[in-house]
This record gives structure tokens, sequence and C-alpha cells, in this order.
């Protein structure tokens, strides 16, 4: 029977968070497709390193700008630690995509995005650190496939979960938009984008049987708001999906409707405003840490299918 084996920890190391030029390059000691330059050569590289393990013929992250302000951290979750990576140039955000995400093609990133969980990428230095594991406690080279077999059969293992964020205002909402002046709108709006995306990341573990997209950046969008501010606003995460007085005017609501007309997106605004009411009465209670919400909501309230 297949079980969970230790391995190394990410990077080959302590959950150590790093800063600036420190942080791409820890990451690509881990995963070194990001030495690549995405586009045909690339792409006729990545497989190699991916897939068996090769290395990248240059060790050179020139082609990322990096900023001083770059960030690697570890969030701790009820769905276990998850490394969050800042990147604060949007050329280096969409870069570090398409060489982790899009398989080292020169891809178009949509501006509208600023985050992504990348869930199962391979980790080759767990790979090697079990196979000196196994060798110096004894094991035998004849047995080393089957025992690579039984590793490998378990993801958690030797696939990694990743969040990449970029930075900016969240949501594309623009700080004269909100009451707060830039230079408070911009953190405020980080700390929504790395809450929000921890929580799609614990939902998914935790509920996978209840994703719907809706309810999702519903949920999300509220445990964000709650962390940033302390408190929620509901009239915030209305503008964050483009709701007003129960209808669709412009925000992220109509990227979860697919083929939404204009009826189907003021159905949805108005099913989504009374779910966000239901929303602010829950949130005003008194609550333990911030990432026991998700399921608060999905306790108190239900999904949206069924809302």
């Amino acid at each position: 029977m297949s079980q969970k084996t230790s391995s190394a920890p990410l990077f080959g190391g302590a959950e150590d968070p790093k800063r600036g030029r420190e942080v791409l390059a820890a990451l690509a000691e881990t995963y070194p497709q990001l030495y690549l330059t995405p586009g045909p050569e690339g792409a006729k590289l990545y497989g190699g390193i991916v897939r068996s393990g090769e290395d990248a013929p240059e060790h050179s992250l020139s082609g990322f700008h990096s900023n001083d302000d770059d960030t690697l951290e570890f969030e701790r979750t009820p769905a276990g630690t998850v490394p969050v990576i800042t990147l604060r140039e949007r050329e280096d955000f969409e870069r570090f995509l398409r060489l982790m995400a899009h398989k080292g093609e020169n891809a178009g990133i949509p501006a509208t995005q600023g985050a992504a969980i990348l869930d199962g990428v391979i980790n080759w230095t767990k790979i090697r650190a079990h196979e000196a594991e196994f060798f110096a406690s004894g094991g035998k080279k004849p047995d080393w496939d089957a025992e690579l077999e039984r590793f490998l059969s378990v993801k958690e293992n030797y696939r990694d979960a990743l969040i990449v964020l970029s930075w900016g205002p969240y949501s594309a909402v623009p700080a004269e938009e909100t009451e707060y002046p830039e230079e408070e709108w911009l953190p405020i709006s980080h700390v929504i984008r790395k809450t929000h995306e921890c929580t799609h990341f614990i939902c998914r573990r935790l509920f996978p049987e209840l994703k719907d997209a809706v309810w999702d950046e519903l949920v999300a969008d509220a445990v964000g708001i709650t962390a940033a501010l302390g408190h929620y606003d509901r009239a915030l995460a209305e503008r964050f999906l483009g709701i007003r007085e129960g209808r669709y005017t412009r925000g992220r609501l109509e990227n979860y409707v697919p083929d939404g007309d204009r009826s189907a997106l003021d159905a949805a605004a108005g099913k989504a405003e009374a779910v966000l009411r239901r929303f602010e009465t829950v949130l005003a209670k008194e609550f333990g840490g911030i990432y026991s919400l998700p399921a608060r909501l999905e306790e108190e309230i239900g999904c949206w299918k069924q809302s």
C-alpha cells in the first residue's frame, strides 16, 4: 500500500523567507525551468527538465528584472503550508507564469490576471533527496526502481503547490474608487490578493466536492477583505465583482458566468448581492483565525448552488 514518505523540504532547506534577488535564485535551484527563455527553445527544453530531471543548459536569471521588494513567504493554513511568491515587476510575474504554468511557451498572460496557484509542480530535489536517503539506509540498486515507483505513487511526496502574486490594485480597482490613498491601497490589495489565493488553496483541498466558480470567489474575497481590513466591507466586495444595487456594472463577475449575456449577469449579480448580505451578518460575529472563515461560511450559509 502506498504511503507518504518524508522528503526534503521545499528548495532543499528550511522554510526560510527570502527577499529581493534571493527569491528567484532560491526558486530556480529547485525549479531550473526558470533559467529558460519563454518561446520555442524554452518549450523544447522544458520537457527534459521537468519530466526527466535534466539540468538547464545555462544558469542565468538575466531575463528577470527582480525587485528588492520581491518576497518568498510560507503561509500556514488548515490545508498545509504553502509558499507564496510576490513579484513586484509585472514582466517578472508574466515570465514566471510562462515558465512554470505554460511549459516554457511564450503564452499570453491576461492583464487582468494578478495571481495564480500552481498545483502539482514537480520537485526533483525531493526525488533526488529520497534516492540518496534510500541508498544511505542500505537500499540496493536492483530495488530502486520499485522504490521510486512507490514513492511517485503519492503525489505529495514530490509535487509542490505554489502561489504567485503580482503587485498592484486588487481586482484592478484604483485607489480613487476606494476610501484609501494609493500608498495604503496597494498594501491592502496585496493582503487581499494573498489571502484570497490561500483561501482557494484551502477550499480546493478541504472542500473539493463543493467547487463552484462564483461561490469560491465570493468566499475568497470575503476572507481577503476581512484579513486586510480587520472587518468585512460588503461595498468593496460588490465593487470588485461589479455589482451595484443588485445589477451588474463592470467587474470580475463576468469572468465566472460563462457566456453570460446581460440578463444572466444581472441575475447572477442579484443572487450574489443576497449572498454577500448574508456574509455581512456572519462575518460581524467573533471568529477565530482568519482561515477558519471558509468553513464557517460554508457551514452557516451553504454553497452558491444551494443559496
